[in-house]
């Protein structure tokens, strides 16, 4: 009994290993190949560091390699957990004495089909993730990354659009809740993160855009012709654009890239009636609420707020989906309406953000992922996220994300000064090296030089809306 419990442990520690007293050729053989391909695996971990874990983790061929090799493996070794105890049962065991021993191998076959089932099972939801929710062909124009040691080297900026899409029952076509760019520096991984107001006016075409024709003055038709209705306006006109599967995203993009003077590479669209889903799946977001909202609130044809069902009360309080996602929308009783929203939602995304344990994460996956799939696309090709995951690491550890809301504290969103707002980009991108204070010792007599227009304040600079880490907006 005492060699029946160490062989099939042995096995159990080691595949094969147990083997070796009764089946001695095939024993080694199992533990000479169990030894080199954990040599190999250790060597390559070694050799690639975290990022080589990474690409087998973002890449579809290599899961489909993996996926196959995790079945296999998991059989051979539960195949040697269980030859081992056969042969190694006592001759005329019986009773409770058996039963234990019979117990105690099947218990350990599930020590190794448990986490090998689990590991194919998050392999399988992984290579399913990547196929639906990314793309396979970069975006005409958008950069991307190189070959060579460092991808992204000789890249100045990726801008990537977010866009948090109202789209579902009872509602028309596509407005965006939601409407932001992630500006990044590939080299040092700060990230600025810009919020567009999406009742916005005088909305821009580029002279490339067909409805630039239909609107060669901008869409100017005052409250009518606002940011959110720029891609139902671009679906309603899809006639112009033949060659196009989404003209109203490719609008959307156009009139993005004109407002901020920033060239559109990537786009993410985020269903809003998923983000109920992905905030649960994340086992629900922490905030510093600022100000009380208002839940299942709107406005009636007179401007008063109706339909109320309850109150985000201030104070730091644990969010579930459903509260989150009203915290984030909710603009009925705010007094300022669309921007204190927008402030919410740069909220939203730092809380979010500062939360995200990997350990957690990885526990709560299924859940992620199912969600993801089901409401997230992204148009970064899939050929290309080993590259990106290598951006993002550069981001969480060395850079920063920063946020500039374009809200009525900075800008005039009826009669927008285009000008003002590129200039605003460009310094928060290219921050103005400091001036040198004059020293105590300069004659009093002395004028002081007329500021440029980089050194003179702006309302950006003095108002609550002005860039600033996205951890810290709330």
């Amino acid at each position: 009994m005492r060699r029946y419990y160490t062989l099939t442990a042995a096995s159990t520690i080691v595949p094969g290993l147990g083997l070796i007293r009764t089946r001695r050729r095939t024993g080694q053989a199992i533990v000479a190949a169990f030894a080199i391909a954990l040599v190999v695996l250790i060597g390559y971990v070694l050799a690639k560091g975290l990022m080589g874990v990474i690409r087998v983790g973002v890449s579809r061929l290599a899961l489909s390699v993996v996926i196959p090799v995790l079945i296999i493996v998991a059989v051979v070794w539960i195949g040697t957990i269980l030859l081992t105890a056969r042969d190694n049962m006592p001759a005329g065991a019986h009773g409770r004495p058996k039963a234990a021993m019979v117990v105690f191998a099947a218990l350990a076959a599930v020590l190794v089909f448990a986490p090998a089932a689990q590991a194919v099972r998050y392999a399988v939801i992984q290579r399913s993730l990547i196929g639906n929710v990314f793309e396979t062909l970069r975006p005409d124009g958008a950069v991307g990354p190189g070959s060579g040691k460092d991808p992204w080297a000789g890249t100045d900026r990726v801008n990537v659009l977010l866009l948090g899409s109202d789209a579902g029952k009872g509602r028309i076509g596509t407005r965006p809740d939601a409407i932001m760019v992630a500006s990044i520096d590939p080299q040092s991984g700060e990230t600025i993160l810009f919020g567009i107001p999406r009742n916005l006016q005088d909305i821009p075409f580029s002279e490339d855009n067909p409805l630039s024709e239909l609107y060669p003055e901008g869409y100017n038709c005052g409250d009518q012709c606002l940011m959110e209705f720029v891609w139902t306006l671009g679906k309603d006109n899809a006639d112009l654009f033949p060659d196009d599967s989404n003209p109203g995203l490719t609008v959307t993009k156009d009139a993005v890239s004109q407002i901020l003077d920033l060239d559109v590479d990537y786009t993410t669209v985020v269903n809003l009636e998923g983000f109920t889903q992905l905030v649960d799946a994340m086992g629900g977001v922490e905030v510093d609420v600022q100000e009380r909202v208002c839940i299942g609130c709107k406005l009636d044809a007179y401007g008063n707020v109706v339909g109320t069902t309850g109150w985000i009360e201030p104070g730091v309080q644990q969010l579930d989906g459903f509260h989150a996602l009203w915290y984030s929308r909710s603009r009925a009783a705010s007094q300022d309406g669309d921007f204190s929203r927008m402030r919410r939602q740069r909220c939203m995304v730092g809380a979010l953000l500062n939360q995200v344990n990997p350990t957690s994460m990885l526990v709560r996956y299924p859940a992620l992922a199912s969600t993801l799939e089901d409401n997230v696309r992204v148009d970064i090709p899939e050929d290309d996220l080993d590259e990106w995951a290598e951006l993002v690491l550069r981001i969480q550890d060395g850079g920063s994300i920063k946020s500039l809301p374009l809200t009525n504290d900075v800008i005039d969103v009826v009669n927008p000064d285009y000008l003002k707002i590129h200039l605003m980009v460009h310094e928060a991108i290219n921050p103005p090296e400091p001036t040198s204070e004059p020293s105590s010792s300069s004659s009093p007599t002395t004028s002081s030089p007329t500021p440029t227009p980089s050194q003179t304040p702006s309302s950006s600079e003095t108002s609550e809306d002005a860039l600033s880490d996205i951890a810290a907006t709330c």
